[in-house]
């Protein structure tokens, strides 16, 4: 997770704690999409109801979509979480909400091959005597794992160019100022010499200088 995601998520946590209080509050906040190998990575789908939709029965599959569309059934939940047979078997955890507006899952000890598209399905069947009716809310994961030693090499090679660049814009200010620093110091002392030349002129001499000779 970025540090971007990072600190967004936790200005979201603090407004949604800040106004609990005073009503239910649901917000659909994207997923991390980006895992280290061999951490466990949450694939965040949140489907925020309706005032219509409260009293309904939630549907909820997982799908994992391979490079070559192909689709597999991993996790879902009918009245409860059920895993399903599969790569996914015994590392996946369920992470929704009571109320199923955030059905979101645990994938643990992620690996390279876990990269690809996930989709989250939400179908919410609506209790009417004579019929059924149903909406649905589709959200897609795309995840990438990397190597944890890449990352890691990824991360130091962005700070040393950030600090680099933080030294190299601190010496070209020191020097401009140095320069600009020497360049009024000498046109000051340019003045003052003039001014010293000028006093050190005899009067006569000066009366001399300023006196223009007319011919007759």
């Amino acid at each position: 997770m970025s540090s971007w995601n990072a600190v967004l998520y936790s200005v979201l946590l603090l407004v949604i704690l800040f106004v609990h209080g005073c009503l239910l509050v649901c917000v659909e906040v994207p997923s991390d999409t980006e895992a280290l190998h061999g951490t466990n990575m949450k694939l965040t789908c949140i489907s925020c109801m309706k005032r219509e939709e409260v009293n309904t029965d939630t549907m909820v599959e997982w799908t994992y979509i391979s490079i070559d569309g192909k689709e597999t059934s991993i996790y879902e939940y009918n009245g409860e979480p059920r895993e399903r047979k599969g790569p996914y078997q015994g590392r996946i955890l369920w992470n929704g909400s009571k109320d199923l507006q955030d059905v979101s899952i645990t994938i643990v000890n992620v690996s390279l091959n876990d990269s690809g598209l996930y989709r989250c399905t939400i179908k919410r069947y609506f209790n009417y005597e004579m019929h059924r009716p149903s909406v649905t809310d589709v959200k897609e994961v795309q995840l990438t794992v990397h190597e944890d030693a890449l990352e890691d090499f990824t991360s130091y090679i962005s700070e040393i160019m950030m600090y680099l660049l933080l030294v190299f814009l601190t010496l070209w200010l020191v020097v401009e100022m140095i320069y600009c620093y020497r360049k009024i110091l000498k046109s000051e002392e340019a003045v003052q010499e003039n001014s010293t030349d000028y006093l050190a002129i005899p009067s006569g001499n000066k009366e001399n200088h300023s006196t223009v000779p007319v011919e007759e």
